[in-house]
């Protein structure tokens, strides 16, 4: 689950990470109203206008912009808001904005430059260990700066058994090129980032920049937290985070339904139990000249109102021009499946793509045989080579 950056950052406060202040406003009114408000908290002139979506690059498309006082905020914030967002991480039609975040200037002077990092804390799969990756060049995007100077992006791997030790923190800051308030503000800094990412079951944390003010103050001024959804029944405060409209509207109503649905880019829809087969659709679907559209697990239990809901989740994507069902028929019956596909295709009526239904296992021969004598334009397959090849023959 994606967490807004104002919604990040009250979670890494609640652990003691110092953050840059602010306040989430839903129109040029609030914001107005939270500037004041800031500025009598924290003494701050200036204030950071920043778009509100689940998306990296806002300020490369207009999204975080600095007003200098109230008229420029009022009229900052009215122009953000309502405005549909282009980043380099959106589509070309881009997020709409429906809320910004005011908040205090952090660049102001003093007896040094303020400096930016990055750093954020992941698990590295491959050593099944947290991992804490780290730069010098903070404000810039990670991935330019591993393809440009990989030798300034640093990790600390850090075993979950032990946890953070304190000279790892220390190696941190010495890394960074730190001394004196500022390193010690630093590690502070780090080992309380790390406890935030254990202890709200988060899957990410990226902090882009990590800011050392002009006296030596470490804080998070940006927050890209992403929580872990199988640990959210160990925190329910979590769940009412969730922003729907930051979703994809077709996984948003996949989920209600108990399905597990990713949307793609493709033309050619998949319906498969287990998450592995999926996979191995997806790839069969390429290979036979087309583009999986989704990845759709239906689950263990592939039966009628199942195969129904499937079907109505995959047919909102208009560039859907097939759809494949692929099933392998372990704990389900093969024939129950197509039952299934059958009672739901008459339920719903026509559907006007091609459809091909791949069942093998338990009861496969029985399934094929009420596939092909249902009367329904449906193509049966029993083999993996045999879907690719109808695949083919209905995109072609």
């Amino acid at each position: 689950m994606n967490l807004h950056e104002y919604q990040g950052k009250d979670i890494l406060a609640g652990f003691g990470v110092r953050v840059q202040r602010g306040i989430v406003a839903q129109n040029a009114q609030e914001a107005v109203a939270a500037a004041k408000q800031l500025t009598e908290e924290t003494g701050t002139g200036w204030h950071v206008i920043k778009a509100q979506v689940h998306a990296g690059g806002r300020g490369k498309g207009g999204g975080v912009k600095l007003a200098k006082n109230l008229q420029e905020v009022e009229s900052i914030a009215g122009q953000i808001i309502g405005m549909n967002l282009v980043t380099p991480q959106t589509s070309a039609e881009g997020k709409k904005v429906h809320q910004v975040l005011v908040a205090e200037d952090v660049y102001y002077p003093g007896d040094s430059e303020p400096d930016e990092f990055y750093m954020s804390v992941l698990l590295n799969r491959g050593t099944g260990k947290n991992m804490i990756m780290y730069s010098t060049e903070g404000g810039m995007d990670i991935e330019t700066v591993a393809e440009e100077t990989p030798h300034l992006i640093f990790h600390e791997e850090v075993d979950p058994a032990v946890g953070l030790m304190p000279f790892q923190a220390r190696r941190i800051a010495f890394n960074l090129g730190l001394s004196g308030v500022a390193f010690k503000e630093m590690t502070k800094f780090v080992s309380s980032l790390y406890t935030a990412y254990v202890k709200s079951d988060s899957s990410l944390f990226e902090i882009n920049p990590v800011l050392k003010t002009s006296d030596d103050k470490i804080m998070a001024v940006d927050a890209k937290v992403t929580i872990d959804d199988n640990a959210l029944y160990r925190h329910k405060d979590y769940i009412d985070l969730r922003d729907l409209r930051e979703e994809n509207p077709i996984e948003v109503e996949a989920k209600e339904v108990g399905l597990n649905y990713v949307d793609l880019d493709g033309n050619v829809g998949c319906m498969v139990n287990g998450a592995g087969l999926a996979m191995a659709t997806m790839d069969l679907i390429k290979q036979a000249g087309g583009e999986p559209a989704n990845f759709l697990d239906v689950g263990g239990t592939a039966d009628a109102a199942r195969v129904e809901a499937a079907f109505k989740i995959i047919l909102k994507d208009p560039n859907v021009k097939a759809i494949l069902i692929n099933i392998f028929g372990g704990i389900v019956r093969c024939d129950r499946v197509a039952q299934g596909v059958i009672d739901a295709y008459k339920n719903m009526g026509n559907i006007n793509v091609p459809i091909i239904v791949r069942l093998q296992g338990t009861n496969a021969d029985i399934a094929k045989e009420l596939i092909d004598n249902s009367g329904l334009d449906v193509l049966s397959a029993t083999e993996f080579q045999e879907a690719a090849d109808k695949v083919q023959q209905v995109l072609a």
